[in-house]
């Protein structure tokens, strides 16, 4: 083989692992793009018990039942629901009608176990897709507590 072959060949292989990794890159990527899902997206979705994931909304009114340091409630859009158990303490943020995303994964009997609950930090924040879904369900109440971030810019660098 000449050294010309061996060099077309070297790079040929090279090429091919380089395709192999930004392949693998992308599949494990693809799983974490969705910072969370929403209720409704979740009946969509049909996810399997034990499968870790984020959901987001916000925590319905009258559903926050408390024994101790264990917390039950749900998470809403307006239209769906998820009833989440959480055992800790909660953010001072956290309270009813407050945006919040959870992180755990689902029980086979349906119920939403948070390893982490996070309560929006600024009262001119609301995720888009949050947004986007009460405004679909006919829940959107702009005002001073939800104003309309869809058209939200990144905050200059300081």
């Amino acid at each position: 083989m000449s050294r010309k072959s061996q060099r077309l060949l070297a790079l040929m292989v090279g090429l091919g692992l380089l395709a192999a990794a930004t392949a693998l890159v992308l599949t494990a990527f693809s799983n974490n793009l969705v910072f969370f899902y929403t209720p409704s997206e979740l009946r969509k979705l049909r996810v399997k018990p034990g499968t870790e994931l984020r959901i987001g909304g916000l925590v319905e009114l009258q559903s926050v039942k408390r024994d101790g340091l264990r917390v039950a409630f749900r998470v809403t859009d307006g239209r769906h629901d998820v009833p989440v158990t959480y055992r800790g303490v909660l953010p001072d943020l956290f309270r009813e009608g407050q945006g919040v995303v959870v992180e755990g994964k689902f029980e086979p009997d349906g119920r939403f176990v948070a390893a982490t609950v996070l309560a929006k930090h600024d009262a001119r924040y609301m995720p888009r897709a949050v947004v986007a879904a009460l405004k679909k369900s006919g829940h959107w109440r702009p005002g001073a507590d939800m104003p309309d971030m869809t058209a939200a810019r990144p905050l200059p660098h300081r």
